[in-house]
């Protein structure tokens, strides 16, 4: 890239469960929370940002099809600053920080805030037939969310494209529920740490009496592997993917920084890391879970380095499968990926997750003084994405 791009900062709000904590939040709310913490860590004036991208995959509430504007002057941007949406499916969140870097790379930016949200607590139902009325009978209302966990070639949901890989490829629900049980105890011993507070901006929620302080993720869940192998496959009578090895349903936003490096410096701005490159490829949608492979491979050409080349991996925990699979394909040690825990444990808003995991590589980096840090993960309708990141000194 022309410019060298560097990202800074980076919090988020804790994710909340399925119609729990957050369900009353508006995205809007949600995101602007994520927002204005990460101005707030960085001591940076909102008027020095000239553009916010925000990923999001579900559009809720009123203003939800403007969510990028209305998150920028909610979090004080000024009015002359620019917004924009962007969606790529599960890699909403990475593809808001890819975008933020393109615009800085071909000069219609300097400063910009990369984020998203996900407020699946409050996707709408939806009905076709209504506007110009049903000619007879009852009419029925479609849950949005319908629409983002299937597949919309043949309408499979996407726990059953997990069970094509497994399937194809031989990955059996004991490697499965193992990898899930790992994911739980990292994310348990990341709350018990600190580590995921380090990231988090608390907010207020509304309760019957008032309000509380939300503070912790709300999903991670303790659980044993004996626990886990009485759970129901979810997809299939016979299958392998149970909601104990598959990415939970969760609300939740995230930002972060992005900004070419000389206006970084000229506004006091500490960067954390540059972003190297990224790749994007496309898979068979009925196997989507296999893409994190081939985009890494593709990722690792383009720049010349190999496996062992890079410190740390965030792969999304879209299916405990799609891990494994990176982990037996391309050779990718368990031991320096996804060491906090992942969308297993913490949850999935894609809006928000390519966020978190950025944010996760660039703490663990600085944590261990490595130097290289991929993220990737799969897409609905079949698709794959990676970045590489450099830690700054």
């Amino acid at each position: 890239m022309k410019n060298e791009i560097i990202l800074a900062g980076g919090m988020r709000t804790p994710f909340g469960d399925f119609g729990k904590s957050l369900k009353d939040i508006s995205g809007t709310e949600l995101a602007a929370h994520a927002a204005k913490a990460c101005l707030d860590d960085l001591k940076l004036s909102p008027n020095e940002v000239d553009h916010l991208v925000l990923g999001n995959v579900i559009p809720v509430d009123q203003g939800g099809y403007f969510s990028s504007r209305v998150v920028a002057l909610e979090s004080g941007l000024s009015i002359e600053s620019r917004a924009l949406n962007v969606s790529r499916a599960c890699g909403s969140g990475v593809q808001a920080i890819i975008s933020a870097a393109e615009q800085i790379a071909t000069g219609h930016s300097s400063v910009a805030l990369a984020g998203g949200y996900e407020n699946f607590s409050r996707a709408p139902y939806l009905s076709s037939d209504i506007r110009w009325g049903a000619k007879r009978g009852p009419v029925s209302l479609i849950d949005s969310l319908d629409y983002a966990y299937r597949d919309p070639f043949d309408l499979q949901l996407m726990g059953d494209t997990a069970e094509s890989v497994a399937q194809q490829y031989g990955y059996t629900r004991e490697e499965m529920d193992g990898w899930a049980q790992l994911s739980q105890e990292r994310a348990a011993m990341a709350i018990e740490s600190g580590v995921l507070a380090n990231q988090i901006s608390p907010i207020h929620v509304p309760e019957r009496k008032g309000k509380r302080l939300f503070s912790v993720d709300e999903y991670p869940k303790q659980t044993t592997l004996e626990k886990l192998a009485q759970l129901k496959p979810a997809f299939h009578h016979q299958g392998t993917v149970t909601a104990g090895n598959a990415s939970g349903i969760t609300d939740g936003a995230a930002f972060t920084l992005v900004a070419d490096r000389v206006s970084a410096e000229k506004h006091g701005i500490k960067p954390r890391a540059r972003i190297v490159d990224w790749s994007i490829v496309g898979v068979e949608p009925r196997i989507m879970g296999i893409a994190p492979v081939p985009a890494i491979e593709q990722l690792l050409a383009q720049n010349n380095l190999k496996v062992s080349d890079i410190d740390y991996y965030e792969i999304n925990e879209a299916f405990a499968v799609v891990n494994l699979h990176a982990e037996r394909q391309l050779g990718i040690s368990r031991e320096i990926t996804n060491l906090y825990g992942g969308g297993i444990s913490i949850g999935h808003p894609p809006g928000a997750t390519g966020v978190r995991m950025t944010m996760m590589a660039m703490q663990h980096l600085e944590a261990i003084n490595g130097r290289y840090a991929i993220i990737s993960m799969c897409l609905g309708a079949g698709q794959g994405m990676a970045m590489l990141i450099e830690r700054l000194p």
